[in-house]
Order: structure tokens, then sequence, then C-alpha cells
């Protein structure tokens, strides 16, 4: 069994699909998964760290308003699609699935063509346009929410949750208030934080979130001097500032990226500040964490979170935040009630199931029938 795997440019569509693979290798360890992704994004590393072959096609990106840039990008699609059906004449694959991303458009539309089974994963409330223009085409529709199952073809759909991958942090059942034993120990010594510290971690996506990272340095002077913060600032963001802070605030802690670390962030994390990105939703979810967000407004990730919000299962930041006074004591607040924490947790994880692996399993089983 050979099986693509493709999206790049944020880690939205990587996170879920890395989660694929690790459930159908756990019951068919002798299949084949490759990559397709994007030249420029920061899917490379940590997909190649998995151990999966990588490949680039061209990925145009087309606006939903007038640009001049739509026009060179029209041209980059129809370029990839000729890419794409090269790829999948040299590979021969027997399945393709993708979480979205512009970069799987034109492979999905070349496996058409070749008569390729395709499964596409919708995680957004919202559907993106990718995933409009690859569903028609798909023999597989699968989503994270209840909700957006009715807007996609019935035939077809299939509500599972979202696919997560095991982060060996607390199981899936969260550790005791407290307890800072087994993997948190390993954790914390890794990022050399005393046993009994608190911790906040925050990050800003793969790509890092410029406003989302100033908040943070904003809310450092009004936080315990006995607090430790991860900042994953992101590979693409200014770092100065940050780095900067690190002179006043010695228990700041920057980081670029994160790829097997993440999971120790997680582990010793007692609140999370992120971006609404429906992989991060879902690490959190999966891991009954207490999270305040900041969405990217006027976009799906607004969306997300208003779910999460109104469901009473996150901290939602209003729209306009614009220093980290405010953020600064939400999180106290937070640091100070740890059965809040608890509750935020629990409802977090209870709104957005984690697809089970035997479902993932089963999926691919069943197209790879269909496919011979």
């Amino acid at each position: 069994m050979k099986i693509v795997l493709s999206g790049g440019g944020t880690l939205g569509p990587v996170v879920p699909l890395l989660a694929v693979r690790e459930a159908y290798l756990k019951d068919h360890p002798d299949a084949e998964f490759i990559w397709v992704g994007t030249k420029s994004g920061p899917e490379k590393e940590i997909v190649e760290k998995a151990g999966m072959h990588f490949f680039t096609i061209g990925a145009g990106k087309w606006r939903r308003y007038f640009s001049i840039w739509n026009y060179l990008d029209f041209l980059k699609i129809i370029i990839a699609f000729f890419q794409s059906i090269v790829f999948l004449w040299q590979e021969k694959p027997d399945l393709l699935i993708s979480c979205g991303g512009y970069v799987s458009v034109p492979l999905h539309w070349a496996g058409a063509l070749l008569n390729v089974t395709s499964w596409v994963h919708q995680q957004d409330a919202e559907v993106g346009l990718a995933n409009k223009l690859m569903i028609p085409f798909a023999e597989k529709i699968t989503c994270a929410l209840e909700k957006t199952a009715q807007l996609l073809p019935a035939k077809k759909t299939e509500w599972i949750g979202n696919p997560s991958r095991d982060l060996s942090v607390r199981s899936l059942v969260p550790l005791p208030e407290g307890d800072r034993r087994g993997e948190g120990v390993q954790a914390r010594k890794h990022f050399n934080i005393p046993e009994n510290a608190p911790v906040i971690f925050a990050l800003g996506g793969g790509t890092g979130s410029a406003s989302l990272n100033k908040l943070i340095i904003d809310a450092l002077p009004h936080w315990p001097k006995d607090w430790h913060i991860i900042h994953l600032v992101g590979k693409e963001r200014p770092k100065e500032k940050a780095q900067g802070a690190t002179n006043i605030f010695p228990n700041y802690h920057i980081y670029e990226f994160f790829t097997d670390e993440m999971k120790d962030a997680y582990a010793i994390a007692d609140v999370v500040i992120a971006r609404a990105g429906f992989g991060t939703l879902t690490e959190l979810a999966a891991l009954s964490k207490a999270a305040v967000i900041l969405p990217m407004f006027g976009t799906h990730q607004e969306e997300n979170a208003k779910i999460f919000a109104d469901g009473d299962a996150i901290v939602m930041l209003e729209r306009g935040t614009e220093n980290g006074l405010k953020l600064s004591q939400i999180v106290k607040d937070l640091m100070n009630a740890p059965e809040e924490r608890k509750r935020l947790g629990h409802k977090l994880h209870e709104i957005l199931p984690i697809a089970k692996p035997e479902k993932i399993v089963r999926i691919i089983n069943s197209l790879a029938r269909e496919q011979a």
C-alpha cells in the first residue's frame, strides 16, 4: 500500500495527516507514505523528521478578491497539475489523502484524471476553498465537527472527529493536578525548568504570529518572576524583541520551531496561549489543556474559536486586543484557579472528539478495496 499525503504552507493540514499515518502504520507497518508539500512552508522539516520522502510541486493561491496575482497563480496551478500527473504516473500510489492546502488541489485533480482514489478531511467549521475544489473528486469525505457534515455531500461524508498524534503526554487523560512525574519530569529537564514552577506555553502556529508574539512580550512584566514562559515565536517572525526580553526575564524561553519538543512543552504547560488553527485546537483537546485563544479575525480561525468559546471550552481574546495587560490578567486568573483550568480542558475534549485510530484504519482499508 502506497499512500500520498499532501498539504503545507502552514502546519494546519500537516498535523492531522501525521496522525493518520501514525494510526495506520501501527496496524499496517509495511505501508509506505510519501508527502507532497510546498517549497517554502514549515512542513518539510517535520515531515522528513517523521521519516517520509518529501516532494514539492508548484502551489498557486486563488484569492477571493480581484488581484493581478490571481492570473500568475492560475498559471502556477496549471503547471502544478501537469507536475502532479507526472508525479502520480511515476509513483503509482493507491490513495491520496489531504486535509486542505492549495498544494493539494492540482494533485487531487490529477488523481481524479488517473483514477487514483482520494480522501479529503475537513477540519475547520467552514469549508475552505481548497477543500471545495477537491471534494467533488473525492471518494471519501470526513469532518472534525458534527455540524460541518451538514455542509458536505451526505452519501460520502462521515463525522469522525479530528485525528491527533499520540503525543505520549498524559495519554489522552490528564494526570491529576500537580502531578509532575513521569514524562513531565523529563520534559522539565529538557527545558531546564524546576519541578514545581508554573509554566505557560505560547505558540502562534508553524510560521508564527507577530501579534501574538507582541502580546506575550507585553505581558511578561505583569507575570510573577517565578513563572516560566515557553514561547514558540515561529521561523518567519522578527525575534529581536523576544531575544532582548530574555535579558530582563531569565525564565523566558524562546524557540523558533518545534518537532518532537512540542509534546514536552504540552506536557508541562499549565496554560496554553495559541492561535485557533484546528491542528493546535485538536492537540489541546486531546490533552484536555486549558487554553487562551487569539484567532486570526476575519478568517476561518475566528469561526473555529467561536464554536469553542460559545461552548465555554476556551478563553477567547477579543478583537482589538492590542497590548498584553489584559492577556496577563486572564492568564493570572486561570493560574490561580486550577479547577477552572481542569473544567476548560475537559470541556474542550468533550466538544472536539479525537478520531479513533480504528476508524482511520477502516476508512483506508475500505478505500483500498475499492481501488483494487
